[in-house]
This record gives structure tokens, C-alpha cells and sequence, in this order.
């Protein structure tokens, strides 16, 4: 494109170079199409209602700075600085990784268990319901969590207060916008995972979710995932570590029947399951992702089965 002239270059003519340029950029073809539609401010039906749009110089030279950008491997979610998940949408930048789809499925499997749960879990007009997300990035998980546990509390009378911890103060400001631009309360707590919290009866979780860094530190396909953080994607122990924290340490956060859900890679559902097993969880399952691979573990804390 930086070859053309403004008044050569159309929304037509981009669209029609849409896939090649994709291939060489070795990107998605829609990142191509929905860069272009953010520069030119319009909707997506744009593209086909009025595809003569000629874009002005300024738009020209935004998009293919843009392009060159993704050539260099910035993902389209930090040039546009907005990604979309669950109902919502999320402000991320280079300090947060980028909401991926199959995430959706730990927020879908917590509301399920929350709608579905014991009766000793189960709403009530007294009842006062504590969330814990670990790790949190740009909140999508505990944002969406507490986004739609506000649209059920109209239906049931009860109360969730949603924690989100991070290390990064960075991404806490970003997840900490979110809230705010997403009408949701959670109480953001700078820590590692657990250091900061209390392990006090009353400050004890119902519900605590993660989505760690699971990816083994040795996996050839971190070289492509340069543009997000690498601590937010990684884990020693064959991308195992976090994992094993978390679980280890929940019964010491999570009241008596409480669930821990995690995400993780496709190739660790069997380890989850056991670490799971090891540290005195009981109910356990996991979930695959849209693809058809294992993605989320979760189990509910049983307290019979400590051993003293």
C-alpha cells in the first residue's frame, strides 16, 4: 500500500488485497480488513455498503503504519488498544496478554457451577459471596464475572465482592480502567498470587479462578508471542509451576466446598487432574476448549480430606 497514492487507495482495493497481504504478513485476513475499518472509523458493514470510500492521506499513512507494524509483530488487540471478549470489550497494551477466546470457557464452566451448585452454595437473601481472580491482566475474567453476577443479582439477592490480584502494577491500571469502563466494583490487590491476601475465615473465597502462565519455557511457539508478556505466558516446571502454587495454596483461601477453576494448556489436563487430587479437591473435571482440547480444571475444596 505505501506504493499508492491517498486518492488511489479505496476500501475496495484494500479489501481485494485483504487476503495476500495477510498470507505475507503471515496474520489473520480480518486483522487486515478490521485495522482498516478502526483507521476510517466506520462499522463493519462499511466494507460493504460503501467500498468506494477513498481514504484521505492521513488515513493512508496510518494503515500502513499499522501493517508495518503487524510485520514486525505487533498483534491488531494493541494497535487498536481494544479486544473484545466474553459480552465486553477490553482496553489491553503491552503489559497485559491479549483475551483469547477459549478463555471464555473458564468463565462460562465458574457461572455454570455458580447457577448449578450445592445447596450450600446456593443464593440467598442473606448470602455474601466472595470471588477470587488470580493473575488477573486486563481483568476480562474477573470484569466478565462480575459483569454478569450483577445481571443475575437482579433475579437472586445475593452479593459477590470480586477480587482481581496482579503483580504487574501496569496491568493493574489497565484491568482497573477496565472495571470502570465496564460498570463493574472489584477490589484490585497488587500481590503475588496469594501473598497479600488473608487467610482469615471471613475473608475466605468461594470461588477462586486463574488463567497462569502454563506454557512450557522451552516451547518453540513463544517466539511468535514476542509483542505480549513473556512472565504472563510462560512457567518453569514445563510451564507446570504457577499451576502448582495456585492449587497447592487455595485450600487455605477457599471456604468448605468452594471451587477452583484454572486454565491451562492442552496437553496438561492429566497433571491438573492430579495436582488437583494431591491437594485435597474432590468433584473434578476438565474442560476442552472449542477446539476440542483440555483447557480448564476445576474442583470443589473437601476439607474431610486433609490429612493431619
Amino acid at each position: 500500500m505505501t506504493a499508492q497514492k491517498a486518492a488511489d487507495v479505496t476500501v475496495w482495493q484494500i479489501k481485494q488485497q485483504a487476503i495476500q497481504m495477510a498470507e505475507e504478513l503471515s496474520v489473520p485476513p480480518f486483522w487486515i480488513t478490521d485495522w482498516l475499518l478502526y483507521i476510517i472509523d466506520k462499522p463493519a458493514l462499511f466494507l460493504i455498503t460503501d467500498d468506494s470510500y477513498q481514504l484521505s492521506d492521513v488515513e493512508v499513512e496510518r494503515f500502513n503504519a499499522g501493517v508495518t507494524k503487524m510485520q514486525q509483530g505487533t498483534p491488531l488487540a494493541y494497535l487498536t488498544g481494544i479486544q473484545a471478549f466474553w459480552s465486553l470489550d477490553f482496553a489491553v497494551n503491552e503489559h497485559t496478554l491479549i483475551p483469547r477466546p477459549d478463555t471464555e470457557v473458564l468463565v462460562e464452566q465458574v457461572l455454570h457451577w455458580i447457577n448449578t451448585a450445592n445447596e450450600e452454595f446456593v443464593p440467598n437473601a442473606a448470602s455474601n459471596k466472595r470471588l477470587l481472580d488470580l493473575g488477573t491482566g486486563s481483568g476480562c475474567i474477573a470484569i466478565s464475572l462480575a459483569h454478569e453476577l450483577k445481571l443475575a443479582r437482579k433475579l437472586e439477592p445475593v452479593s459477590w465482592q470480586v477480587v482481581a490480584v496482579d503483580f504487574s502494577l501496569e496491568a493493574l491500571k489497565i484491568a482497573q480502567h477496565n472495571a470502570v469502563s465496564n460498570a463493574v466494583d472489584i477490589e484490585f490487590v497488587h500481590s503475588s498470587w496469594y501473598d497479600a491476601l488473608s487467610t482469615q475465615d471471613e475473608h475466605l473465597f468461594d470461588v477462586i479462578v486463574s488463567n497462569p502462565p502454563y506454557i512450557d519455557e522451552a516451547d518453540e511457539h513463544l517466539a511468535g508471542l514476542l509483542a505480549e508478556p513473556i512472565s504472563a505466558l510462560s512457567a518453569p516446571n514445563h510451564g507446570l509451576a504457577d499451576i502448582e502454587h495456585i492449587v497447592h495454596h487455595a485450600p487455605q483461601y477457599l471456604k468448605v466446598g468452594g471451587l477452583l477453576a484454572i486454565e491451562h494448556g492442552f496437553d496438561q489436563g492429566h497433571a491438573a487432574r492430579q495436582l488437583f487430587a494431591d491437594n485435597h479437591f474432590d468433584n473434578i473435571q476438565t474442560i476442552k476448549d472449542f477446539g476440542g482440547n483440555d483447557r480448564v480444571t476445576l474442583g470443589q475444596f473437601n476439607k474431610n480430606k486433609l490429612q493431619y
